[in-house]
């Protein structure tokens, strides 16, 4: 299999000589011959992606190739910037700039001097550019009968776990087929408990048959069947020759004299199998069951939308199955016991890693060991023992090349780091790893990315947003070790960091890094090195800490110096400046940085191909003032700011459209007619401010009309007190006909307005915060709100409130917080079909019609989750 990340790298140049070809004239042959060049490389990487090669050789050509598309980028890239600022200069200023044509020829050189290289590189390995024939690589052995797992004796905290599965396995649908899924991460134990349910005694009363079969990802469904099929017979020669239809009916004909049977699949990586293993059951209505393990979470929903979602272990049962794999039957010595449970606790409740971790103390009594141990409890689980390893890699090998790199640049964020879904998405752009296709938005092919590896369960799920998608992940500490170890082979990125040895940290080979994600610790000794290194494309700086790092402005100006063509810069932990050579950095595509801002530069106009910009500022003024052109950034796709923006008019420079999507947050005055007209592909939209004169039926929220795309709409009032009463305009459902998801925070709208909420066709989240809706008593109208999945309605009047599922016919989640005054919720709610979870906090007074909801949602067997805090409301509530 060709490299991913070298195979992205020569994407990349490609991508970048073909669009910039009209900045590159006076080296047009030179850039020509590279780009032909380049292809050969391209198709020769695509051709080595049908293999698999383990081979030094192999290796070092991969290295080579990385090292001369590097070097051909920082050559282009260096060139396209004074290619850029000499067509910028007007007729005199061109005429003047002598030292332009020097450049060229200088580049035109290097570039020469690196297509020889290219074609040399080619021509010395002649043999693994010929074309070859596509082989059927033959797979390993099929008659694999288990695969990798725990050991099969009693593993800490799976009792529970077992118990839940049993019940779905005994009692479920009484007559038809069911399946029950066991989901989770490598490592955690999915076929330990497949194991332990397999061998509980009591299925054995509850099934006539209960059968074993080790899947994997090498299966033939004609072995899985021949293995089925031998619990029913002793012998099974007479068999080996029939094709699957055959076997399935041979199968379903023994099955048909029985009771009931259980099939547990183990490892299950393809829907393939399940579909044929169904065909085996005959339909006699004996209510055979299906239980299987596999770690793709897509997988299990095709097999059954309720899936068993394996839990990791808590701290306390680490610990536990820590001291049974060290001591066996004996216990932890007192004096090991704390740090015992500290290294516990870093395994991250999987418990392989517990294993593979208990296997290095074993044998070992001091507790230095155990101290230097737990310093590097991620390192002992991949690197003591290779099961860890393994486990990934397997699912690593099935992912896309693109895929691949994506994961793998998941390991930039610090180890335990709570990674925002939407900073991840919007790096793996900038970095330019998500490639463009015509049917979607760069953000949403880097969304689907996103959940395909937490359905994988590569990235760990922490939090979804109102509307299910995610909002925060995190790499499990084995995963983030994989990333790390293998992203550095790769020279993906380098991590720095304090060293055993506390020698002061530097970049390895200035002449291949590209990326750098340094340990706030060690900025400071990192900087005192005053690194340089053009090669450099990324340097992050990330801290889970909320205090900013102070950085003298020196060593500020030293990280603008260091890297002149930068792209990323994530330094949202430092106490940011601004410098002459910050401006210089003209391939930035991406900034996050915090400090005093109180307005943002017109040399920020000069970044033109900034994609992402996120401003964090600490002043006190109210507004920042947005004094660069963005009008004329045509990459500039998403801004953040933490105060409201006042955003310039468009100047006529240019008459294309804005590419933004996302302004958070600006001042209401700033929504004019030019200025959302300019920005008419907004989908994203956050307004903070002084809202009257903005929502008056002539002011600023008339402009929305201008947006044709906006999905997402903030209204925020920072008024407390206001001295006329706000309305929102009567056709304010025509203004914003497509947002999907609405906010409104202090607004102090009358209930009776919320029926122009109603009529907005496309909205499936609303969002009532801080009084958006003043009154105590909302009776909406029947026939509205009828795409609406989640209300949220915090910090209200609210003490009566009568509806239906008439009102709200698809609701799926309520979420009530700080209601005080509300009564109830309306018991009527409970016959919404889709009504599935509801919330409340601080909500004390209608928790027990909530109780109520629960009953009669149980009375129906339909799930429904219930969360009340504080806990104590809920025990009151049924005194």
């Amino acid at each position: 299999m060709a490299d991913a990340v070298v195979n992205f790298l020569v994407e990349n140049l490609l991508q970048l000589l073909s669009e910039n070809i009209d900045l590159i004239k006076g080296v047009d042959d030179e850039f020509k011959n590279l780009l032909e060049e380049v292809q050969r490389l391209k198709a020769f990487l695509d051709d080595a992606a049908k293999f698999h090669s383990e081979s030094t050789l192999w290796d070092q050509l991969v290295k080579d190739i990385q090292k001369l598309v590097h070097k051909s980028e920082d050559a282009i890239d260096k060139f396209l910037v004074q290619a850029k600022l000499h067509r910028d200069k007007n007729k005199v200023g061109r005429f003047f700039d002598v030292g332009h044509m020097a450049v060229v020829r200088a580049l035109a050189a290097e570039i020469k001097d690196i297509h020889e290289k290219v074609k040399k590189l080619r021509e010395d390995n002649k043999d693994s550019f010929k074309p070859k024939p596509i082989l059927d690589i033959p797979k390993k052995g099929h008659e694999v009968t288990q695969g990798p797992s725990l050991d099969d004796d009693e593993v800490v905290g799976f009792d529970e776990e077992a118990a839940k599965v049993i019940k779905r396995l005994v009692e479920g649908p009484a007559e038809s087929l069911n399946i029950i899924p066991v989901v989770g991460m490598p490592g955690l134990g999915k076929t330990t408990l497949a194991r332990k349910i397999y061998n509980d005694s009591t299925l054995s009363f509850e099934f006539f048959s209960i059968l074993w079969v080790y899947v994997g990802q090498e299966y033939k469904i004609k072995d899985i069947y021949l293995r089925i099929l031998k619990h029913f017979k002793n012998s099974i020669d007479e068999y080996l020759n029939e094709d699957e239809g055959t076997l399935a009916k041979v199968i379903s004909g023994f099955m048909s004299k029985g009771g009931r049977c259980l099939i547990v699949l183990d490892d299950v990586w393809e829907a393939n199998v399940i579909d044929h293993v169904k065909k085996v059951f005959p339909e006699n209505k004996k209510g055979h069951r299906i239980m299987m393990s596999t770690r793709d979470g897509y997988l299990a929903a095709y097999a059954n939308p309720d899936p068993h979602n394996l839990k990791f272990l808590t701290r306390e049962e680490s610990f536990e199955l820590l001291e049974k794999r060290v001591f066996g039957k004996g216990s932890c010595p007192d004096e090991l016991k704390d740090v015992g449970k500290r290294i516990a606790g870093n395994c991250g409740g999987v418990p392989l890693v517990v294993v593979v971790i208990a296997g290095a103390l074993a044998g070992r009594s001091n507790t230095t060991d155990w101290e230097i141990v737990e310093r590097n409890v991620a390192q002992h689980a991949f690197n003591v023992n290779k099961h860890c390893g393994v486990f990934v890699e397997m699912s690593y090998d099935r992912l896309s090349q693109e895929l691949q790199t994506c994961f793998l640049y998941s390991g930039i964020f610090p180890r335990g780091f709570d990674i925002p879904a939407w900073k991840l998405i919007r790096l793996w752009i900038a970095e330019g790893l998500i490639k463009p296709q015509q049917s979607s938005t760069l953000e949403e092919i880097a969304e689907l990315h996103l959940n395909d590896l937490v359905h994988r369960n590569l990235v760990i799920l922490l939090q979804k947003r109102s509307d299910g998608q995610i909002k925060t992940c995190r790499l499990h500490d084995m995963l983030h070790e994989f990333c790390r170890t293998k992203a550095a082979n790769k020279w993906l990125f380098q991590e720095i960091c304090t060293t055993v040895d506390n020698a002061v940290p530097s970049i390895q080979d200035p002449d291949t890094c590209r990326r750098l994600c340094i340990q706030p610790s060690t900025l400071n000794d990192f900087l005192s090195t005053k690194p340089s290194a053009e090669h450099v494309r990324s340097f992050y700086c990330f801290s889970s800490k909320q205090k900013q790092i102070d950085l003298s402005p020196n060593d500020i100006k030293l990280i603008h110096k260091a890297f002149p063509l930068m792209r990323v810069l994530d330094v949202e932990s430092l106490k940011f400046l601004f410098s002459k050579d910050f401006n210089n950095l003209f391939h930035l595509r991406y900034i996050a940085i915090s400090g005093d801002f109180k307005a943002l530069p017109p040399t920020f106009g000069k970044f033109w191909n900034l994609q992402t910009l996120i401003l964090n500022t600490s002043t006190s003024d109210p507004t920042l003032d947005v004094k660069a052109d963005i009008w004329n950034m045509l990459q500039l796709r998403h801004l953040h700011t933490s105060i409201p923006a006042k955003l310039p008019s468009p100047t006529v420079t240019t008459g294309k459209p804005s590419s933004l999507q996302t302004l958070s947050m600006v001042a209401p005055e700033s929504c004019k007619k030019d200025v959302l007209a300019k920005a008419c592909h907004l989908k994203k939209l956050s307004i903070r401010g002084q809202m009257a004169a903005f929502l008056e039926s002539r002011g600023g929220i008339s402009n929305l009309e201008e947006l044709k795309c906006l999905e997402h709409l903030k209204l925020l009032n920072d008024v407390l007190y206001m001295n006329k009463t706000v309305h929102l305009p009567a056709a304010f459902f025509r203004l914003v006909r497509t947002v999907k998801k609405l906010t409104l925070a202090n607004t102090r709208f009358a209930w009776s307005e919320a029926e122009k909420l109603a009529q907005l066709e496309s909205l499936e989240v609303l969002k009532l915060k801080e009084n958006a809706f003043m009154g105590d008593t909302w009776k909406p109208e029947v026939g509205g709100f009828s795409k609406l999945r989640v209300l949220w309605i915090e910090r209200a009047e609210l003490e009566t409130w009568e509806a239906s599922n008439l009102n709200y016919p698809i609701l799926r989640n309520l979420v009530l917080v700080s209601c005080d005054k509300l009564d109830a919720v309306p018991v009527e709610l409970a016959d919404i079909p889709n009504l599935r979870e509801m919330k409340l906090e601080n909500t004390i007074k209608a928790v027990k019609s909530a109780k109520d909801i629960l009953e009669l949602k149980k009375s129906k067997n339909i799930t429904f989750k219930l969360s009340i805090f504080p806990p104590e409301a809920e025990s009151n509530a049924t005194q």
